[in-house]
Order: structure tokens, then C-alpha cells, then sequence
């Protein structure tokens, strides 16, 4: 396992098997039977829909949760009946949870105070937190004259301040407005690099989890669906619901025969190797590649969806379901005007068998 330096580090946190159970009514574990092992120095988000598991797995980890089956191991130590306080870990969640009645360098000192740490040292390490998360000189604002973005980075600095051997994020940029929350993950990430911060977070923003992490685990139902790189995951989604999350709706039944895919759509090229018989298949939008018509496979654009860097259409075959497509805004046609379409060998993914 590589961290986002690119050099090999040590494993500094593993879960094997945990399991959590709630008694939920439709029988299934909050957890089941996970495992994950992230190294020093890595960058882990947890993607999935809300129920999917992902809270529960950080609340195990800062040890606000017991869990029914499994181990947890930090630096190779078996974390059992290890408090929260003690596991040497830094928690930041979604509302901030900052001291109101505290200032600024109040609030990042917190942890350092109940260390002991000399208070030399504590306005030292405010200074300087506070510097790295662009908040120069605010030691002395009260915390209620802060946006919403400026709250979030001192409760950053707050869970930096007593070095934690991991940061543990949960929801972190949930109540900020998307054009911050975009500035401030690649600020971050950037931040983690240069203090060799390791991170595990959870989100449900798919896009948040690509730009912060180096490893991405998307979790459906209690389990792991998928783990892989965010390119990985996003080129490749292992699953028909790991391709639907991600918001990739072009899958079809399939019949594999060599190197070709009978589907609804007609033939379609497979990847070297696929075993012969029924599947599911995943086109993702940027390999439909627009046709003149009569060329390809007919079609009539259904609809038009501006995206900004390109225009998501909407195409409806004379059988078969629908197919989405991305193309560049100049290309564009627009909607009820005729259309063939053809399909890239690259962007043909075979998708596994959901697990039972």
C-alpha cells in the first residue's frame, strides 16, 4: 500500500471482520464483517448513501461505537476497550461542535490544554495551525463572528493541534455551500501532504471523496462494494450499484460470446477476457460517441442537460432503454433531432454480481 507521497508506508490503522448490529428491522448489520487496513500517510474516504454503514465504521474506529464481532488496530494494537481519549485520534464533524464561550485560539488549544502542554507551546502551535489553515492573526475572534467556512477551519485546526496519529472526518464540508467546499478540499489535501496528516473521512459527495482521497471505499448495506483509487473506481465501478451511485445509468443485460456483448443496443465490444454468458454491462456517457444519422444505431435526443464543461444528452433508440451521453456544448444537437451512436471499447465495463 502506497501513501499520497508515493512511498511505501506502514499500516497504521487495519479492521478485521468488525461486525455492528442494531437490531434493525430488516435483519442486516450495520457492519458486516469488515475489513480495511489504511496506511500512514494516506488519504481514505468512505463514500456511500446514507444507511450504507459508513458513520458507524468511523464511530468504531474513534471507539464511540462497540461493535458485536471484529478487531480494530491501531499501529498493530488491538483497540478493545481502549476510550476514545485515549486512542490518540482527531475527530472533526459536520456542525463543528466549537466552544462558543472560547475565542478563536481558545477553542484550538483545547486539546493541547488537556494535555498539559506549557502554554508557550500552545500559542506556538495556534499560530501556526492557524497560518497553515488561512486564518492568520484570528486567535482573538469570537467564534460567532466566523462564517460558516472560517468555523469549519478552526474546527480543523482544533483536531490538528494535539497531532493525532489519524484524523477521522465525518460529513466535514456537509453545511457549506458547494463553491467553498470545492476550495477548501483541495486546500486540504494539499495541508494533509505537508503534515503527513492520515485521514479517514466519510461523505456521501462523490466528487468531494475523488478531489481529497488517495483510496476510495464506496460501502453499501454494511459491506465494502468496492476500494480502488478514485480513477479506479470512477472507470471501472465493480458493481451495478457502485456504477449507479456514481450516477452512471447506461446498463443492460448482456450475452458475451467472444469479444462481443449481445445487448439491447445491439453489439457491443467487451474487454479481453470476459468469460463467455450473461451479465450486466455499464457504458459509461463519454464512450456513446455521437453518429450522423443514418449512421449507427438510430436515435432521437429525448433531452439536454447542461453540465457546464458539457452537455449530458438524454437518447432514446427505436428499441432498447435509454442512453446518456456527454458531448462538448458546440456539438450539441438538440432535443428531437435524429442521431446515431456508437459505442467505445474502453468505456465498456463489465459489472460483477451483486454479493449476497
Amino acid at each position: 500500500m502506497t501513501a499520497h507521497a508515493g512511498t511505501t508506508a506502514p499500516e497504521l490503522l487495519r479492521l478485521g471482520g468488525v461486525t455492528v448490529r442494531f437490531g434493525k428491522a430488516d435483519g442486516r448489520p450495520a457492519l458486516d464483517a469488515v475489513d480495511l487496513a489504511v496506511a500512514a500517510h494516506e488519504i481514505v474516504c468512505v463514500l456511500g448513501p446514507s444507511g450504507s454503514g459508513k458513520s458507524t465504521l468511523l464511530r468504531v474506529v474513534a471507539g464511540l461505537q462497540q461493535t458485536d464481532a471484529g478487531r480494530v488496530l491501531l499501529e498493530g494494537r488491538d483497540q478493545s476497550g481502549v476510550p476514545t481519549h485515549r486512542r490518540g485520534v482527531g475527530l472533526m464533524f459536520q456542525d463543528h461542535q466549537l466552544f462558543p464561550q472560547r475565542d478563536v485560539a481558545g477553542n484550538v488549544a483545547f486539546g493541547l490544554r488537556m494535555r498539559g502542554t506549557s502554554r508557550a507551546d500552545q500559542e506556538h502551535t495556534v499560530a501556526r495551525l492557524l497560518d497553515l489553515v488561512g486564518l492568520p492573526d484570528a486567535q482573538g475572534r469570537a467564534v460567532a463572528s466566523l462564517s460558516g467556512g472560517e468555523q469549519q477551519r478552526v474546527a480543523l485546526a482544533r483536531a490538528l493541534a494535539p497531532r493525532p496519529r489519524l484524523l477521522m472526518l465525518d460529513e466535514p464540508f456537509g453545511q457549506l455551500d458547494r463553491g467553498l467546499r470545492e476550495r477548501l478540499v483541495v486546500e486540504l489535501r494539499e495541508l494533509f501532504g505537508e503534515l503527513g496528516t492520515t485521514v479517514l473521512a466519510v461523505t456521501h459527495d462523490q466528487g468531494e471523496a475523488f478531489a481529497l482521497a488517495d483510496r476510495v471505499v464506496v460501502m453499501q448495506d454494511g459491506r465494502i462494494a468496492q476500494t480502488g483509487t478514485p480513477l479506479e473506481v470512477w472507470q471501472r465501478p465493480a458493481t451495478e450499484f457502485v456504477a449507479r451511485f456514481l450516477g452512471f445509468d447506461n446498463v443492460v443485460e448482456a450475452a458475451v460470446q467472444g469479444d462481443t456483448a449481445f445487448t439491447p443496443w445491439g453489439k457491443l465490444p467487451v474487454p479481453d477476457g470476459t468469460p463467455d454468458g450473461t451479465c450486466r454491462l455499464l457504458v459509461r456517457p463519454a464512450g456513446v460517441r455521437l453518429l450522423p444519422a443514418p449512421e449507427g444505431l438510430p436515435c432521437t435526443v429525448a433531452a439536454r442537460t447542461f453540465r457546464g464543461t458539457h452537455v449530458a444528452l438524454l437518447l432514446q433508440p427505436a428499441g432498447g432503454p435509454q442512453v446518456e451521453a456527454a458531448c462538448a456544448l458546440p456539438d450539441a444537437p438538440e432535443t428531437g433531432e435524429k442521431v446515431g451512436i456508437a459505442f467505445a471499447a474502453q468505456d465498456v465495463v463489465v459489472l460483477e454480481a451483486a454479493a449476497e
